[in-house]
């Protein structure tokens, strides 16, 4: 308010210059003689009008200045809270991970703007045992390791997600041949070298099955995942915890 008090006081003393200023001007112009009382008037009328004038714009405008930064503030809180949710509907529950339906929007759109990639599936062996023996909350542990396991095995850039009940997927940007292997095989030992001890018990312990498929630009999501399930089944039928990928679909497959 002092600020507003402090304009109000300029604005009514420039208007009192002015009145002056107009009237020592004009009035000799057209031959009349401005008197004591006249000189006093100047002064006095524009500042009995300008000040309280001022005064309410000054700070009136003050109000809406206030309420476009609330108004901008509410926006902004706004617009971070509607990208939490869509952050967390499109987020696995338990692992954080892409949620199903996220991982193969993504995918999708990976495949229609760049080139090279692979696709990995990820499925935790004997996991049903895991279940029945220790139960389902031993269970949801054990998927929350492998999922953590498969995040630190992953490169920058790569994405995951959890695509079914103990199954994952990783889609490795750009990555060739060599580089899925070397990824794949990092997931299988990251998940191999857990110490998993539910309910303290003895360690049990934890592997997964993958299968890749490596590929140019033009294969589709539906393509990717049946070439990549193909190859997860013969991991699980070779005895599991083990890699099996193969070079990539082609532009013309």
């Amino acid at each position: 308010m002092k600020i507003i008090l402090v304009k109000a006081t300029l604005a009514a003393a420039a208007s009192a210059l002015a009145s002056l200023a107009a009237v020592a001007l004009i009035v000799p112009a057209i031959g009349g003689v401005v008197d004591g009382n006249a000189w006093l008037m100047c002064i006095l009328c524009p500042i009995v009008v300008a000040f309280p004038a001022s005064t309410y714009t000054f700070w009136q405008a003050d109000r809406l200045r206030r309420a476009h930064s609330e108004l901008a503030r509410a926006h902004a809180q706004l617009a971070a809270a509607h990208r939490r949710l869509g952050e967390k509907a499109s987020r696995d529950d338990m692992t954080g991970m892409l949620n199903r339906e996220s991982f193969f929007e993504r995918l999708d759109r990976q495949r229609e703007s760049a080139g090279r990639g692979a696709l990995l599936i990820v499925d935790a062996d004997h996991f049903k045992m895991i279940n029945d023996r220790y139960g389902h909350l031993a269970g949801d542990e054990a998927l929350l390791e492998i999922a953590a396991a498969i995040e630190r095995a992953v490169r920058k850039g790569d994405f995951v997600g959890r695509i079914g009940g103990e199954e994952f997927a990783a889609f490795l940007v750009g990555a060739h041949d060599q580089e899925a292997a070397r990824v794949a095989e990092r997931i299988r030992r990251e998940v191999e070298q857990i110490l998993f001890r539910p309910e303290k018990s003895d360690a049990v312990p934890l592997t997964v099955s993958i299968g890749g498929i490596s590929c140019a630009p033009g294969a589709t999501v539906s393509e990717l995942m049946r070439s990549a399930d193909k190859q997860l089944y013969e991991a699980k039928a070779r005895g599991r915890n083990r890699v099996r990928l193969v070079p990539g679909i082609s532009e013309a497959a």
